[in-house]
């Protein structure tokens, strides 16, 4: 079960890590151009930039805490943080008519809700 964990995390860190760096450093006028990205026309540069900066430090947060031995509780509580932003993203791109994108975005809640009930319950990091 850790194997498993451990490897859900890590898919997890790699979306988050490629949509926090899209979301943080690709101007919003070439996001919105982009399917999936639509949803950045109608908000601020601001927020998308925080959204990015939020999934960069998600992208942290599953992963270092426990390869580190450095606050591992971090790894389920951000999991469970990522579970939230996917509960919004879900709600945008259903607004949107994006069903393909809530669907994805659904099994990336899946994952991080396994991340977040297996780390907290399962196989809690220990020491």
């Amino acid at each position: 079960m850790n194997l498993t964990l451990w490897i859900a995390a890590g898919l997890l860190a790699a979306v988050a890590l490629l949509g926090g760096i899209t979301k943080t450093f690709v101007p919003k006028e070439e996001l919105a151009a982009h399917n999936g990205g639509e949803w950045t026309g109608q908000a601020g540069v601001g927020f998308v930039k925080t959204l990015g900066i939020l999934e960069l430090l998600a992208a942290v947060g599953l992963i270092l805490p426990a390869a580190l031995g450095i606050a591992p509780v971090m790894v389920p509580v951000t999991a469970v943080c990522w579970v939230l932003l996917m509960v919004g993203a879900m709600i945008t791109h259903g607004r949107l008519g994006q069903f393909k994108l809530v669907m994805l975005n659904s099994v990336y809640l899946a994952l991080a809700a396994f991340v977040a009930w297996g780390r907290f319950s399962l196989e809690p990091f220990t020491g």
